[in-house]
């Protein structure tokens, strides 16, 4: 049985079911490409990561702005000239490094084809061959993060906003960033992590949903970065500033933002989106999950 969703929006409930048990690099991308254009709906733009909030956020769209800018001086941007973004989405993030740093390089890296596709589009370009493909700097290639076809040491920083969650190797995407990076490159990432003994995945109840990604622990996180080869200048949590004040944003403006989804889905996912963060809110109530800024830089060979 399969449920058809308004312009052609279908969600399979079988591969539902691989999107939150199996989570395999296909898994992924069939979910971001069901799934992705109720977060562009609901911020009215092209990011897709939880955003930063302080005192001044009003809206999503600033609290993500926010978030790529804090990870862009984390990673050091204004000494960098080539850059990986490894899933980097619709490319919103790049566009606004680039934007930034206009001396930068940009390899936007997606094993999501559709996504790059669309990154094209977005800014008005001809879409031709996506690999090799340049706008003003930004280069797209359809690729694996376990797997870069990049040369050793040709980057300068490698870059994962709120991607390696979904890796289900976290020490080959290392290993690859290590082999691609030269010797005074940094790896910059953030990931949504767990902070207690990971429960079974039913625990997690409708969150499993949303969040259907690794839920990795901090300890693993910095084990498997220091198994491979770098050794971490910071970390942080900042978890208080990311799903509490989401959750609060979307209730406080739930009627607008289930009109805005309900003009491409069914009213059955906005309520399972609403029931799941309220759910992530529990859980970050209760400090099971946080979210880690990470700056590494690789040891010497």
């Amino acid at each position: 049985m399969k449920f058809m969703l308004k312009k052609l929006v279908v969600i399979d409930p079988i591969e539902l079911l691989f999107w939150i048990f199996r989570r395999n690099e296909k898994d992924v991308v069939n979910l971001y490409n069901a799934l992705s254009d109720v977060m562009r709906l609901s911020t009215g733009g092209d990011m897709l990561n939880f955003g930063y909030w302080n005192e001044k956020t009003k809206e999503p769209i600033q609290a993500q702005i926010e978030l790529c800018d804090i990870f862009g001086r984390l990673a050091e941007l204004q000494t960098a000239k080539k850059v990986v973004d490894v899933g980097c989405g619709f490319c919103a993030p790049s566009i606004q490094w680039k934007s930034q740093y206009s001396f930068l390089e940009i390899t936007c890296l997606n094993i999501n084809f559709n996504q790059l596709k669309s990154s094209l589009e977005i800014i008005n370009e001809p879409l031709g061959n996506l690999n090799g493909n340049s706008l003003d700097g930004i280069h797209l290639l359809n690729a694996t993060s376990t797997f870069i076809p990049l040369p050793n040491e040709s980057v300068d920083r490698v870059l994962a906003l709120e991607s390696v969650h979904h890796m289900k190797s976290l020490r080959l995407f290392f290993s690859e960033s290590k082999r691609i990076l030269k010797k005074d490159g940094i790896l910059a990432l953030t990931i949504p992590i767990v902070n207690k003994e990971i429960m079974p995945i039913i625990k997690w109840g409708i969150l499993s949903m949303t969040w259907s990604s690794e839920h990795y622990s901090m300890d693993y996180v910095k084990s498997s970065i220091t198994d491979c080869g770098f050794s971490i200048l910071e970390m942080k949590k900042i978890g208080q500033m990311v799903y509490e004040p989401l959750v609060k944003y979307y209730i406080d403006n739930r009627n607008s933002i289930r009109n805005k989804i309900l003009s491409k889905y069914p009213s059955y996912v906005e309520k399972i989106l609403f029931k799941s963060l309220l759910k992530m809110k529990h859980v970050s109530d209760a400090n099971v999950i946080d979210y880690l800024l990470i700056k590494c830089k690789s040891e010497e060979r």
